[in-house]
């Protein structure tokens, strides 16, 4: 099936898909509290779905209805759906006869932006239809959405096409007040080490918190040798959103973020859920087109399919010097702590 499309006009329609789950969400917040956008709303087997993202799912399918130009049929593979359960736009296409997979996390970080902590970010990806081998490799398009606490009057967006590179990405900040934009550009840090800056792991909730922290001190003790200076000079941050935690690379905040859940959990005997699925990194294509790198713990890409439950564990660096010091070292450490479930 070809696609002639023009993938500027893709990339700008999920921008503005954004903008309007973006909007719906302030909208909500001026009559909702807190403790209601808290409310467990439903639990599907990739995540527990708070009340808050019951106005997202909703947001979507009406602006798909309404937007999404008939020419270019779509699926939509989305928290909130299970897999199985094909969405499609327009209405009654039948997936076999669809141009695009169109992957979404409306809003990633909901924990935060529930209790009106930190910004959340709403991801979104396309890719052409391949059926069930559709894989995160074979997306071409993204865009994520800064979702703003209710303090702020800011937020980020940014969007590319594959191949376009640091300059042809689109990172614009809006002023949700009055609707302006202005333009910035996307630098990840250019640092040869790791010495004074944030590089994290994933430990967000208590499941597999010490097993994936004895692993970390292992790596920067080998690295830079703990307690080598006066002072720590690695810094830790746990945005629980694996969208919020590229970006922090993508703007030079952080130099390294992974995420190595699934091992511990399975280690463990865990039969959870609470780890990073296809929709949460659906937008790594930006950081690489802004010139960092995003792949498997064993330094091979990331390849998973686009589905709303497989687990995915990744790394991701500012620039390839960093990753160079890392990945013999982890690879090795992963080996040592969880065994052949890594080889």
């Amino acid at each position: 099936m070809t696609h002639s499309a023009d993938p500027n006009f893709l990339r700008a329609l999920l921008c503005d898909l954004q903008d309007s789950i973006r909007e719906k969400l302030l909208a909500a917040r001026t009559h909702s509290s807190t403790a209601e956008f808290a409310r467990v709303a439903g639990q599907t087997s990739a995540d527990t779905i708070y009340a808050i993202d019951r106005v997202s799912e909703e947001a979507i399918l009406d602006w798909f209805a309404r937007k999404w130009p008939e020419s270019e049929p779509v699926e939509l593979v989305m928290e909130g759906l299970e897999d199985g359960e094909s969405v499609c736009f327009p209405r009654a296409t039948d997936v076999r006869d669809t141009k695009w997979k169109c992957i979404l996390d409306p809003i990633d970080g909901t924990r935060g932006l529930m209790y009106d902590k930190r910004s959340a970010w709403s991801l979104a990806a396309l890719a052409p239809q391949k059926g069930d081998s559709t894989n995160l490799q074979d997306i071409s398009i993204a865009a994520m959405s800064e979702l703003p606490t209710s303090k702020a009057y800011l937020a980020d967006q940014v969007s590319g096409v594959k191949g376009c590179g640091r300059e042809g990405l689109v990172c614009e900040r809006i002023n949700i007040l009055d609707g302006s934009k202005t333009t910035w550009t996307a630098q990840p840090s250019t640092a040869s080490d790791f010495r004074h800056s944030f590089a994290a792991w994933a430990r967000f909730f208590p499941e597999g918190k010490s097993l994936l922290a004895k692993l970390e001190e292992e790596l920067w003790d080998e690295l830079i040798g703990l307690n080598s200076s006066p002072s720590p000079v690695i810094f830790d941050d746990q945005y629980i959103s694996n969208g919020g935690q590229m970006f922090e690379i993508l703007v030079g905040h952080d130099r390294m973020q992974g995420d190595l859940r699934p091992f511990a959990y399975t280690k463990l005997g865990f039969d959870s859920s609470l780890v990073c699925h296809p929709y949460d990194i659906c937008t790594a294509l930006l950081l690489e087109e802004a010139g960092g790198i995003v792949e498997a713990p064993d330094g091979s890409p990331l390849s998973v399919p686009l589905d709303t439950t497989s687990s995915v564990t990744w790394i991701a660096f500012a620039n390839e010097t960093l990753a160079a010091q890392v990945r013999s070292v982890l690879q090795r450490l992963l080996k040592e702590h969880f065994g052949t479930q890594v080889v």
